[in-house]
């Protein structure tokens, strides 16, 4: 059986939310009496049409995408929240359990960004409250990894391929 991508596993908990929250019922509309409800009255007030934005956030809240979002936001907009400077050497490579980790050009630029993770971590918390990132870590470049993914069997691995 294949390994599932990142992306189906993100459509097949859409599609679970999103069935959850329907619950599978039509809804109907009973005929509405006259003066049942003034604000349901055509040209009535809180008729009008509400705007794409609002409705996108309320589905987006509704669906319990929003930490998702805000995610995706920072490794969109890594290069201006970091400056230009550091992002050349930089790359987001990803989120893991709450970790943001960055990939560093050199073990200098890896250093000092340890040192200022404080205080990157607390802007991070305040520009982007809602992305559930607790932590930075910061990799320094080194020999190839052969490790892909969140299982490792034990073992020498594939060392003989050296000799």
């Amino acid at each position: 059986m294949p390994l599932s991508s990142p992306i189906d596993s993100f459509s097949t908990s859409a599609y679970l939310r999103a069935k959850s929250v329907w619950r599978g019922k039509i809804q109907r509309k009973r005929p509405r009496r006259a003066g049942d409800d003034p604000l349901s009255r055509p040209f009535g007030s809180g008729r009008d049409p509400r705007s794409l934005s609002l409705v996108l956030e309320s589905v987006v809240v509704d669906m319990g995408w929003s930490s998702e979002l805000e995610q995706a936001r920072i490794m969109e907009e890594w290069p201006t929240f970091v400056g230009i400077a550091t992002a050349e050497h930089t790359t987001v490579t990803g989120i893991r359990d709450g970790v943001l980790e960055i990939q560093c050009d050199s073990t200098t630029w890896a250093t000092e960004l340890r040192r200022l993770r404080a205080e990157m971590l607390t802007r991070l918390l305040t520009e982007y409250p809602d992305s559930d990132i607790r932590d930075l870590r910061f990799k320094a470049p080194g020999a190839p990894s052969w490790r892909h993914g969140p299982r490792v069997v034990p073992g020498r691995g594939p060392r003989d391929t050296y000799g």
